[in-house]
């Protein structure tokens, strides 16, 4: 199609039109120039659709560290083919993703979605992840742009730091994936660069972004983050999202006609949204494939499986690993209820959650016998699969007229954005399903005022929503429950009026005080050879929209484990987290498998990587602290964030940590040897290094380097993979990047001179050369 011709076609209000949202995920069409309406969809782990909640069912991906833990650009490139298919099916054009922020402190709520703390390593992955996007005809907007490392007052905090730091790290990730992959969108964040709006930052986004890096795709507002009109039209905002509504439309319209913006400029804005539509189908014809492998295809869990198990961590191990015994006591929440995904905007629905209870059962039978373990959640969650059944949505309009009704198969959904948005009332109801009379916690969740018939019984409460604050109306409802004698066949039905965001049905049995599922676990673990306990996070610590205040497990998980370590005769330690906790037992334990947040496949991976199915080969991304205080707040003062340590992000200023970033041991043992490095104009080109698999097993290793200038702090500056078999001895080629062999001042200078490190992670650091040696 052409573009210049459909924008002279087109007058001012039709133009402006095109630049704000029609929905909460979708684009307004023009059928006069074959414009069809673009379809938008959360994904940084998953194509979750434009349902918030209870949606299509879609692959759940490991969450984005995990992925990252392989270190493997192949890999990050097959899960953007994976994502690209599943967009495909649903006929969505643009996936909002990848997420290339930093985990400047391991204290962010957010960092489940983002790769790691090191700008080159999420650099050289979300590249790889867009272009498995976008050679399938499938836009990728990697976000957030820029210096977004905070979920506390994240609409409002103003992010404060030098040029320095922001040139050198911060937006580093996005200067490598706009030169080396062509994104097609980027997304501008919700909070202020040094006071300004990064959705009205001329200079980062018209200057940099458009101007020295040469993008030419659309930079797409987060949603709901615009509020300016001429400043984010005349800053190189292009996409105000969502609609209809919004700081744009009529509100543009006027600054034309005012003077205020140019003609020209939202010319530009539409010709950019003209391209991204027709680069993606939307501006013409596009014909969608029809035999894309379903989520819960053979070829999709092998994938998922692979995804998982293959970058799960072995941070200790004392021998008993892989896993060789005939009787194991598996034990822990998480162990039955695992926890595939993080909280928020990345969240969906899967065609299902292996535990880790079913995996492990499935391959070892009857020598696994599993038990709970102690309370993991602060705050109530929907019942998880089995609970209820023919659980049943219905709104209705102000007169009682019923306005939908759908069969649900999860007890929640979305008040606003999706089809329940609009309605005066909602019931939420489903059958209980239980074998004999229980007392039960029974209740609901969401803002709003509800009333609650179980049992014979009819209870009325009001949860009050007071601030108005969307994430904590969705992210964080509120609660109210009683216990109830259930008998089989029971129906639970509530109505909420003035509902707020999520609305939903509690129902699961009384907790146990946590001395008796202790008591539990210990008898457990004395009868078996080995003690697997299975600990973590919930989406109430790794969701979007909070920051956490501790790293420490919640609930008496770390009693648990320390219990369990007195009484067994072998310990393994598995976190089903995505991001750094306290581990004050890790000297009582035998070995400790970091599984992250694994996706759909969480058990089956988790045992995979537990027996050495698959090995465990996976570096973390991240550097663990070993106490609170050694972690940066990502809190403000008076809406300011500054970042104080500059350059010196994660390892590059850690000291003494519990693990560094890089760090996992695999399944096998590894002699570094000869070693050298070849230059290019005084740039560290490549360094080679012989390396031995000295252990009994075939191993994965990631050969890393990192350069130790004079007065600037350590950074990674090149790593590879390396598959080899037991025994064997080869030549490994490390590239390294020059990006990252340079520093900012007024403009880019070279790097002193310095060591370069040839390592395992920083903790085990191999081989020390000088950076001229050859």
């Amino acid at each position: 199609m052409d573009i210049e011709k459909a924008i002279t076609s087109l007058d001012l209000r039709r133009k402006v039109r095109l630049l704000t949202g029609s929905a909460l995920f979708a684009l307004w069409p023009e059928p006069e120039i074959g414009l069809a309406s673009l379809k938008l969809s959360d994904g940084p782990t998953g194509v979750r659709g434009a349902e918030l909640r209870g949606g299509v069912i879609a692959c759940v991906l490991p969450n984005a560290t995990l992925l990252a833990q392989h270190w493997d650009v192949a890999l990050a490139r097959e899960v953007g083919e994976v994502l690209a298919d599943e967009a495909a099916a649903q006929q969505v054009h643009v996936v909002l993703g990848p997420t290339i922020n930093l985990h400047r402190t391991p204290l962010g709520g957010r960092l489940f979605e983002a790769y790691s703390e090191d700008p080159l390593l999420t650099g050289a992955l979300a590249a790889a992840y867009v272009q498995g996007l976008q050679d399938n005809g499938i836009a990728a907007t990697p976000k957030h742009y820029v210096a977004n490392e905070s979920e506390t007052e994240r609409r409002t905090v103003s992010s404060v730091l030098n040029e320095k730091t922001l040139r050198e790290v911060y937006l580093l990730p996005f200067e490598i994936v706009v030169e080396d992959s062509s994104p097609w969108a980027i997304m501008a964040a919700y909070n202020k660069v040094n006071g300004i709006p990064a959705t009205e930052h001329t200079e980062l986004v018209e200057r940099v972004l458009k101007g020295e890096w040469g993008f030419d795709g659309v930079v797409v507002s987060d949603w709901f983050a615009t509020s300016s009109t001429a400043e984010s039209a005349n800053g190189g905002l292009d996409l105000v999202m969502p609609g209809p509504g919004g700081p744009w439309e009529d509100k543009l319209v006027a600054a034309v006609e005012a003077g205020e913006v140019a003609e020209s400029t939202v010319d530009d804005h539409v010709r950019r949204l003209l391209l991204l539509a027709s680069r993606t189908g939307a501006f013409g014809e596009r014909t969608w494939p029809t035999d894309v492998p379903a989520p819960d295809s053979a070829v999709r869990r092998e994938q998922l499986r692979r995804f998982a198990a293959g970058g799960m961590t072995v941070l200790k191990n004392d021998g008993v690993l892989p896993l060789n015994a005939s009787r194991v006591a598996l034990i822990g929440r998480h162990a039955i209820d695992t926890v595939a995904q993080g909280g928020g905007s990345a969240g969906l629905r899967p065609p299902h959650v292996v535990s880790v209870a079913d995996g492990l059962t499935s391959l070892l039978g009857d020598a696994v016998s599993v038990v709970d373990g102690v309370e993991v959640r602060q705050r109530h969650a929907a019942p998880g699969a089995g609970v209820l059944r023919d659980i049943r949505a219905t709104t209705f309009a102000a007169s009682g007229e019923v306005l939908a009704s759908r069969e649900m198969e999860v007890a929640e959904l979305a008040a606003f954005g999706g089809w329940a948005q609009g309605a005066a009332s909602i019931e939420v109801s489903g059958e209980v399903v239980l074998s004999e009379p229980a007392r039960m916690l029974v209740g609901v969740r969401g803002f709003g005022r509800w009333t609650l018939e179980v049992s014979g019984e009819q209870h009325d409460t009001h949860l009050a929503w007071a601030d108005g604050i969307v994430e904590e109306a969705l992210l964080k409802p509120p609660s109210w429950t009683t216990e109830v004698l259930v008998s089989p066949g029971d129906r639970i039905t509530a109505r909420v009026r003035e509902a707020a965001a999520l609305v939903g049905l509690i129902t699961q049995p009384v907790p146990r005080p946590p001395a008796d599922a202790i008591g539990a676990a210990v008898r457990a673990a004395r009868e078996a050879d080995v003690a697997v306990v299975v600990v973590g996070l919930t989406d109430e610590q790794e969701t979007e929209g909070f920051d956490k205040t501790t790293l420490a497990l919640p609930g008496e998980q770390d009693a648990l484990v320390a219990a369990v370590a007195a009484a067994a005769k072998r310990t393994v330690v598995v976190v089903n987290a995505a991001t750094p906790v306290l581990m004050p037992w890790l000297a009582q334990v035998d070995a400790v498998l970091w599984a992250g947040l694994p996706g759909q496949e969480a058990g089956d991976a988790v045992a995979a990587a537990l027996t050495g199915a698959i090995e465990p080969a996976g570096r973390l991304v991240t550097t663990f602290p070993r106490t609170d205080s050694q972690a940066l707040s990502p809190v403000p003062s008076d809406g300011s964030l500054p970042y104080t340590e500059g350059t010196a992000i994660g390892y590059r200023g850690a000291s003494d940590p519990l693990f560094w970033f890089g760090h996992g041991l695999g399944y096998t043992t590894w002699q570094y040897g000869e070693a050298s490095t070849s230059t290019v104009d005084d740039v560290i080109d490549t360094v080679s290094v012989r390396l031995t698999n000295t252990g009994e097993r075939q191993g994965r290793e990631v050969v890393q380097v990192y350069l130790r200038p004079e007065d600037e702090p350590v950074r990674l500056i090149g790593w590879t993979v390396a598959d080899v078999g037991a025994g064997q001895t080869v030549q490994v080629e490390v590239p390294c990047s020059a990006r990252v062999q340079r520093v900012w001042a007024g403009g880019w200078q070279p790097l002193p001179d310095g060591e370069v490190l040839i390592a395992r992670g920083l903790g085990d650091v191999r081989v020390t050369l000088r950076a001229d040696e050859g």
